[in-house]
């Protein structure tokens, strides 16, 4: 009777410790998808800052540089803000379900990499 009570504490502590393995595996696979996940995204997000950057200084020379052709400074910034509405527009209605598919699908690659 002894022997199978020892058995059962054997069995029951392999449990335990099966268990608090698992537990602990399972918080290192999260920490290291979302590591992965946020260290992209941080990396992401510099490229687009610098983008951004470079974006508004070309914008802010074209505003200039279409203000001179026009004779007013200001009819180049409307210009430019004229063409931004236009592209905002067209990237609304023709490309905002294919670019949150593309982010969507992006997000769900790097949590199941």
């Amino acid at each position: 009777m002894e022997d199978n009570t020892n058995v059962f504490e054997s069995l029951f502590e392999s449990a335990v410790d099966y268990s608090k393995t698992g537990y602990e595996l399972v918080k290192l696979k999260a920490v290291d998808k979302t590591s992965d996940v946020v260290s992209s995204l941080i990396s992401h997000y510099a490229v687009l800052i610098l983008i951004a950057s470079f974006m508004l200084f070309l914008t802010l020379g074209l505003a200039y540089w279409l203000g001179e052709i026009f004779g007013k400074v200001y009819f180049g910034f409307f210009a430019v803000a004229v063409l931004y509405g236009i592209a905002a527009i067209v990237l609304n209605f023709l490309l905002h379900k294919t670019l949150k598919r593309i982010v969507a699908d992006y997000i769900v690659k790097k949590m199941l990499k």
